[in-house]
């Protein structure tokens, strides 16, 4: 399996937290508000691109960062 646009969108995925400076934790915590069980650990994974990113996730990004998703998609 072709993982290369997972690490492209877990590396903008983690610029968009930095830059809204948050850690691991807390964007973790916002997902869950959202309605997304990702723990930290699981975060990391998307993170790195090592875990697949489900359609509700992109949308729990999207409200949270406040960014089109046209911003998500490298």
């Amino acid at each position: 399996m072709d993982f290369s646009y997972d690490k492209k969108m877990g590396a903008k995925i983690r610029e968009l937290r930095l830059k809204s400076g948050m850690t691991q934790e807390m964007l973790s915590a916002k997902l869950q508000l959202q309605g997304c069980d990702i723990s930290r650990g699981g975060l990391s994974k998307i993170e790195i691109g090592t875990r697949h990113i489900y359609a509700v996730e992109i949308k729990a990004f999207k409200n949270i960062f406040d960014v089109p998703y046209e911003d998500l998609f490298v």
